[in-house]
């Protein structure tokens, strides 16, 4: 018999419904005074139980966090009025920095510039203010230049478990993203 009760897994699944960002298995232990052991088990039974067929929701591990969210067959039925309308959406040279960012991290601007063909400024600010990117270190070159990489709110947002989850390129896509013979 498990060291819980139903109580303890909706106490859990209060905290992650009422939590507005993502909530590690630290903080639930913190939050609601469970054993880590005890959150990790009641994690696993939420998922279980929310992949039945008849929950419209799931429990989303993104990073090393977990929020509650609308299983993603549902999502395209959903977003237009849940969705952030306009707040989520970037332009296609957005689209394509982030990509190359995605792709290629940690990458420069330079580095972005020279594989875009086009300069970099606007679009690395606005993907900075969205917080799907960050300042991951500098390049030892001259210069030190500042490198770029994906945030945990790129990975939310693309409903990303890690960057490992991106999509496969093929060889032709891939080519994009080299320089100079060089994958970043």
């Amino acid at each position: 018999m498990p060291d819980y009760s139903e109580k303890d897994i909706a106490l859990i699944e209060a905290v992650l419904y009422l939590e507005a960002d993502l909530v590690d298995e630290a903080a639930l232990n913190r939050i609601t005074g469970l054993l880590p052991e005890t959150v990790k088990t009641i994690l696993e039974t939420l998922a279980e139980r929310y992949s039945a067929p008849d929950s419209g929701i799931e429990l989303s591990l993104i990073g090393s966090a977990y929020k509650v969210t609308p299983k993603k067959e549902y999502w395209e039925d959903l977003k237009d009025r849940y969705g952030r309308k306009n707040e989520g959406k970037i332009s296609r040279a957005a689209m394509e920095t982030l990509s190359i960012i995605a792709y290629s991290q940690p990458v420069t601007r330079a580095e972005i510039e020279a594989i875009r063909g086009v300069s970099a400024d606007n679009m690395i600010r606005l993907l900075l203010e969205k917080d799907f990117i960050r300042e991951v270190g500098k390049k030892d070159v001259p210069g030190k230049p500042v490198q770029y990489g994906t945030t945990k709110e790129f990975l939310r947002q693309f409903r990303l478990n890690s960057i490992a989850d991106l999509p496969r390129l093929d060889e032709g896509e891939a080519e994009r993203f080299e320089l100079e013979g060089e994958m970043f």
